[in-house]
């Protein structure tokens, strides 16, 4: 069992109680059989197949509402803490306004000057989720392909707009690592993620800009991104990358979910066609004031610096993750999100023996390209942390550890 030495949660993590696995029985996904297949599968009947399997609108707040709503959260990947003191403060602010109709513009050039790009490139959104919707109904696409595992709400927001949905589903195998090669070439519409939710891996820039055709566009989900120090492989600001439309969201660094505020970058002829998918006024007066004071000097060291923690957060998981690697424990690396993405046979009564122990977490099961043998965990602060490893030793005494192949078997 682990034990916490001293007051600041360091912990021993080196008195572990053996444990052996149990019968060999676990019924594979049929998505997961198909993640393990070498090559790509976007065929549509697949995709039909797929869009049925896999539970798209199920997120992580699921877990943590109703009965969930006392345990510790590492089931949303919001930062703990959030919003500061001085951006509730500005929000709050903002309040005097509402008689007013909202004005954007402020908040617009703010992002804008943020990345270095017109006012023309910017567009801002109810949270990336709206932006999804736009896209969905907005451009034109006949053939719109989703790197999985990702993210589901775009290929949601595209089903619903009445698309047939292909898939790249990449694999544990090779580290979730994205091959350009395995898009359909003919594909016109490609949605990524980066750093990607729920694998946690941070594509090279490159690669992604090897996706960019003539007549496509390329769509980047990078709403983590502000969480990776230095934001390094981010595409935001670029314009030399053709078909390029980038997302971003402020309510996962700043804690922000339940203000709804996002942006997209992309070219100006996107950007007036996305905005024509809008209604009147879709950005509140609270929700831009907090885009504008997101943007500013201050707020941005502020990001930076709590993308260094969470850096060194993670690693502190990850290491005491890795402690468990005999009970069939095993973490996709390497990370580089906010999350963790953890492959372990026995994984669904594991999270349901956290839950009475008082922790939520991610199922994985409703990721195309994953089954009941994943699992997501939030960073949290090295405390928390040390309190979680805890209880997921107890879980996996409780449950008898392994209960069959790993994920990556």
């Amino acid at each position: 069992m682990r034990t916490d030495n001293d007051g600041n949660g360091d912990r021993d993590g080196r008195d572990r109680r053996d444990r052996t696995g149990s019968k060999d029985d676990r019924v594979e996904h049929r998505a997961a059989e198909r993640a393990q297949t070498p090559g790509r599968a976007h065929d549509q009947a697949h995709g039909q197949a797929y869009g049925q399997a896999h539970d798209l609108r199920h997120h992580g707040d699921a877990e943590v509402r109703d009965d969930g709503s006392a345990l510790v959260d590492l089931a949303v990947n919001v930062r703990a803490g959030t919003p500061p003191d001085w951006l509730r403060g500005h929000i709050a602010d903002s309040l005097g306004g509402l008689a007013a109709y909202p004005d954007g513009r402020a908040a617009r050039a703010a992002v804008a000057a943020r990345h270095g790009l017109p006012v023309e490139r910017v567009l801002l959104t109810a949270g990336a989720a709206e932006a999804f919707v736009l896209l969905a109904r907005s451009l034109k696409s006949r053939h719109p392909v989703v790197v999985h595992p990702q993210f589901t709400e775009p290929e949601a927001a595209l089903r619903d707009a009445g698309h047939t949905v292909d898939r790249v589903l990449l694999r544990p195998q090779d580290g979730f690592r994205l091959d350009p090669s395995a898009v359909p070439e003919g594909a016109d519409l490609v949605v990524i993620g980066n750093p990607t939710n729920p694998t946690s891996v941070l594509h090279p820039a490159r690669l992604i800009a090897e996706l960019a055709r003539p007549g496509r566009t390329l769509v980047v989900d990078e709403a983590f991104m502000d969480a990776v120090p230095d934001e390094r492989e981010a595409l935001a600001g670029r314009t030399d990358v053709p078909g390029l439309v980038v997302l971003r969201s402020l309510t996962k660094t700043w804690g922000l979910a339940g203000l709804r505020i996002g942006y997209v970058l992309a070219a100006p002829e996107t950007v007036v066609e996305l905005e024509r998918g809008q209604p009147l006024w879709p950005v509140s007066t609270p929700a831009l004031a907090a885009a504008e004071a997101c943007m500013t000097p201050r707020a941005l060291a502020e990001q930076a610096q709590a993308a260094r923690r969470v850096a060194t957060d993670r690693a502190h998981l990850v290491a005491g993750l890795k402690e468990f690697a005999s009970d069939g424990v095993r973490v996709a690396e390497p990370a580089e999100g906010p999350f963790v993405l953890v492959g372990l046979s026995g994984a669904a009564a594991v999270r349901a023996r956290l839950r009475g122990l008082g922790f939520a977490v991610r199922r994985g099961d409703t990721f195309p390209g994953l089954d009941e043998t994943w699992l997501r965990l939030a960073v949290r602060d090295r405390t928390t942390v040390n309190r979680f490893l805890q209880a997921l030793d107890q879980a996996l005494s409780l449950t008898g550890g392994s209960t069959g192949r790993g994920a990556w078997d």
